[in-house]
């Protein structure tokens, strides 16, 4: 299923898209309020959900909706640095060594927005883009092993790790300069994991103003998403809720020859196979 915030008429709502139609929770007659709710009640939830659509009919057409962020109340948002080889190889060019070991930064959850919202630059004269894969963690997860990590993911969706190169590195955890208001768009929706049979074969492309940036795809990862899981969790628990970017490709603007950063009016499209694409302009 694809789960979904949305706003029309002034009001805030959750569903179900299919096709080009939503299927409000609410119009249902199911009490979920948001998609927390639906990832906290785990299979049940789902269940209850896919019972509930059998028997419904659209609420609205989805061309008259507004997508939100499709999560509310994350409390962490966690990506991970140069995990593809190629990434690392233009990384190692600019100066940054090839890392032993996974390397994690946090991006603040206040950075999330909308699939279709504005980027706004704030005070950074570098701005950049990073598509990726995003999923979102279904079930308290600690010690996981890797053979087991994929039971532990509730969805999938595609991310920009928007980040403002000139304060990346102001600390060396990144966090300053990939947490700036409006750099964490994602979305479109939220791509059950039942619906995604091997997040480790799809592509994903990221394009500025339709000119093709990025691509590669997600079976090209240094560290594997089960692999990711298993590391993470080794140090800390991961929660329901909790959102995690599994890296970006090589193409990134910063290097580019010369470096091509994202000016005023910029469109960036961020796509992943399957999962949608999500369109974000650089404000004005």
């Amino acid at each position: 299923m694809k789960l979904a915030r949305y706003k029309t008429n002034n009001n805030i709502g959750c569903g179900v898209i299919q096709d080009q139609s939503v299927f409000d929770f609410g119009a249902m007659g199911l009490g979920f309020e948001n998609i927390s709710d639906v990832i906290k009640g785990g299979d049940e939830a789902l269940e209850e959900i896919r019972v509930a659509l059998a028997k419904s009919q659209p609420t609205y057409d989805l061309n008259n909706v507004e997508l939100l962020c499709p999560v509310t109340g994350a409390g962490k948002y966690l990506a991970i640095g140069m995990n593809y080889a190629k990434h690392q190889e233009e990384s190692k060019a600019l100066g940054v060594a090839i890392p032993e070991h996974q390397v994690w930064f946090n991006k603040q959850t206040t950075c999330l927005a909308g699939p279709f919202d504005e980027i706004d630059p704030g005070v950074t004269q570098k701005l950049d883009y990073e598509s990726e894969l995003g999923l979102i963690i279904g079930k308290t997860t600690k010690n996981v092993k890797a053979c087991d990590a994929y039971a532990h993911i509730f969805g999938y969706f595609v991310a920009n790790d928007v980040s403002a190169r000139d304060w990346q590195f102001h600390t060396a955890t990144f966090t300053m300069g990939k947490s700036f208001d409006t750099h964490g768009p994602i979305g479109p929706w939220i791509v059950t994991a039942d619906e995604v049979p091997d997040p480790q074969n799809l592509d994903i492309r990221c394009f500025v103003n339709d000119e093709l940036r990025q691509s590669n795809n997600t079976a090209n990862m240094v560290h594997k998403i089960k692999d990711q899981i298993e590391y993470l969790s080794t140090a800390f628990t991961l929660e329901p809720g909790d959102l995690i970017a599994t890296g970006t490709p090589e193409g990134v603007g910063v290097a580019m020859t010369p470096p091509t950063f994202l000016v005023a009016g910029d469109i960036v499209r961020c796509e992943v196979e399957g999962l949608g694409s999500i369109n974000n302009r650089v404000k004005l």
